[in-house]
């Protein structure tokens, strides 16, 4: 999940939350050369964890705290990345997301991992028992969720089967035959335990633990960026209702109308066009003033989105309105399970949104064009792309 990051800080302000004894915060400091803060409730795990911090010589880049992860001492912006391994469930996934938002510096990100149904109907008794112990949702709505507290998802992955058993309930078996019975609590404590690991060997199909990069958007009052003023937009996926003023911003946007003709050909096209992969930004007034729009494309037979066209308005143009609908678009299409996006664009703009040259993908188009123009984009990069040579819908007429 770092490594899907992308470079982070010189020596990266990092709260483990939830840190348990500490295996994430070790190797957060050893490996990515992090300052980190590790905060639990369990005094017995972070006094081990200091110990081991000591030893390995770390006591420079290790901090640890005890408070409760719903309630952080500390101060606004101060960190860049917030992991949270295996330990939101304490909170809450909609606790956590609110309360640590304000935790993280602009650019910062939270990588958390939370359990969640993979089938689409689970057994009763599997539904009863995770609605008794931790509610659980669906990818697609804690993404919701995400967005609603917001985040934008820069990633999404689910953890192997062997996380749950080599890393977990096998040594954890082992511990549970070893266990005192005459301790007060530990037969319940034991009965319990025994359920959740029956439960995963039973019904394990039906859920999993996942990591999720969360990236929050920072609404503020307008800024300026290379000298013009940056409006927080509002974006929506476009309605029927939509149509004719989206017409209007392309035909406004370009110089001739052969961008509006392949937007109305897009829309006609049941095997291109995506319900609710075109997004517009709207004006406080509710106008629509920009677009951007994500169509089905294919790589070799695999599919992937094409970015084309975005526009805006020529009157709010450099305002960030392109960049909302950019944005929203790519959230829409992370959301809605997809992964590889191509787009034929300026080299100096869509860098900032992630997306590289193709040619490092092993992507190409299907005709002449400079390499740095062709670009595209992983939404999760633990997933495999395609290679080969670009499909475009006949819309496009390439």
């Amino acid at each position: 999940m770092l490594a899907a990051a992308g470079p982070l800080p010189e020596r990266p302000r990092v709260l483990d939350a939830g840190c348990g004894p500490g295996r994430s915060t070790l190797l957060l400091a050893e490996e990515a050369d992090a300052r980190v803060t590790a905060v639990d409730l369990h005094q017995p795990f972070l006094d081990d964890l200091a110990a081991e911090v000591a030893r390995r010589g770390l006591g420079g880049q290790v901090t640890v705290v005890n408070a409760s992860m719903d309630r952080l001492p500390f101060a606004d912006g101060g960190f860049d990345v917030i992991w949270a391994e295996g330990s939101v469930y304490t909170v809450g996934f909609d606790v956590a997301l609110r309360a640590w938002r304000r935790l993280l510096a602009p650019g910062g990100m939270l990588v958390i991992t939370e359990i969640e149904w993979t089938a689409p109907d689970p057994a009763p008794a599997a539904r009863a028992y995770w609605d008794a112990v931790y509610p659980l949702r669906t990818h697609a709505a804690n993404v919701e969720a995400a967005r609603a507290a917001g985040y934008r998802v820069a990633a999404h992955w689910p953890l192997p089967e062997s996380d749950w058993w080599d890393e977990y309930y096998t040594p954890l078996t082992q511990r549970i035959a070893r266990a005192d019975l005459r301790r007060p609590g530990m037969p319940q404590a034991l009965a319990e335990l025994k359920a959740e690991i029956a439960m995963r060997r039973e019904h394990g199909g039906a859920y999993t633990y996942a990591a999720y990069l969360l990236r929050p958007h920072h609404p503020a009052s307008p800024t300026t960026e290379n000298g013009s003023t940056v409006t927080t937009w509002t974006t929506r996926p476009e309605t029927p209702e939509d149509v004719p003023a989206i017409r209007d911003v392309l035909l406004a946007a370009f110089p001739t109308p052969e961008e509006a003709g392949i937007v109305d050909a897009l829309r006609a096209d049941p095997e291109a066009w995506i319900d609710g992969l075109s997004l517009v930004t709207t004006a406080p007034d509710g106008a629509v003033v920009g677009q951007a729009l994500l169509t089905r494309c294919h790589v070799d037979g695999e599919p992937a989105l094409a970015l084309a066209p975005c526009a805006v308005l020529p009157a709010v143009q450099r305002s960030g309105a392109g960049t909302a609908a950019i944005r929203a678009a790519l959230d829409a299409a992370g959301a809605g399970g997809e992964n590889l996006v191509l787009v034929l664009g300026h080299p100096a703009y869509y860098p900032r949104f992630g997306f590289a040259p193709a040619s490092g993908f092993g992507i190409r188009a299907p005709f002449e064009v400079p390499d740095e123009a062709m670009m595209a984009l992983a939404l999760d990069e633990s997933r495999p792309v395609p290679t080969g040579t670009i499909r475009y819908s006949a819309a496009f007429g390439v």
